[in-house]
């Protein structure tokens, strides 16, 4: 069984998406280099609400949720991601270079950080990967989809409990069990790298349709997003200190 814990990456996904005979099929390289063009894509919508995050600022929430339908659409027809894939990118872009923008206003230097520590991780989290420093076992598989399917559960109640004014005590403060928090998502969204390596790879081997590459690129490009958002989060939590 092939699993991750990337909602966007889990076995049923696969499930029928085996290519025809004599038709071309997944590749590890191919992935890489659509995954390659989203975050150019990512980077480059991202520059432009940098630069003037005031005119993009009413388009966040609409971005955000335009975001979330397109990944969701993307999750149930794979076959759509070589269009919906870019979609995603580019509407990430706009709302983490508008949210960039505004955290570096508070907390100068904060951006150049992040990024650094969400491609220093990636880094280290390929080459542990490739050289089997982490091994990628079915219980660890588990392990992560557990932990990931958890902090998506306290942050849906947290997001409903802020339609009514209240929140989850201490986990978005600054104190100790708050950053204790958020150092324990970003190892988890880390991990999540090493587990979409994999599946990538498996996927790979497994000879299914070359429009999956897509669907592979769009998977990690959903962690990257999710990681470099939570290193913001724990970087201004430890500047509020």
């Amino acid at each position: 069984m092939i699993r991750s814990g990337n909602p966007a990456l889990n076995a049923s996904v696969f499930q029928g998406a085996r290519a025809y005979a004599g038709a071309k099929v997944m590749s590890i390289e191919g992935t890489v280099n659509k995954a390659s063009f989203l975050l150019l894509l990512v980077i480059f919508v991202a520059s432009l609400a940098w630069s003037n995050p005031e005119r993009f600022m009413p388009f966040i929430f609409p971005a955000v949720i335009a975001g979330f339908i397109v990944a969701m659409i993307t999750v149930f027809k794979p076959q759509w991601a070589p269009l919906t894939s870019p979609i995603y990118a580019a509407l990430q872009g706009l709302f983490l270079g508008t949210i960039s923008s505004m955290m570096e206003m508070t907390y100068p230097g904060i951006v150049i950080q992040a990024v650094a520590l969400t491609f220093g991780t990636l880094f280290c989290m390929l080459i542990a990967y490739k050289t089997k420093l982490i091994r990628v076992s079915e219980k660890f598989r588990l392990g992560v989809f557990a932990a990931t399917g958890s902090i998506a559960l306290i942050y849906f109640v947290s997001m409903i409990m802020g339609f009514f004014g209240a929140s989850i005590p201490f986990i978005h403060e600054s104190g100790p069990i708050g950053i204790g928090f958020s150092l324990f998502v970003v190892v988890i969204a880390a991990l999540n790298l090493v587990m979409d390596f994999d599946f990538i790879e498996r996927g790979a081997q497994a000879g299914i349709s070359k429009h999956m590459e897509w669907y592979g690129a769009f998977a990690l490009i959903v962690t990257l997003v999710w990681l470099y958002i939570e290193i913001l989060r724990l970087l201004s939590k430890t500047r509020r200190r």
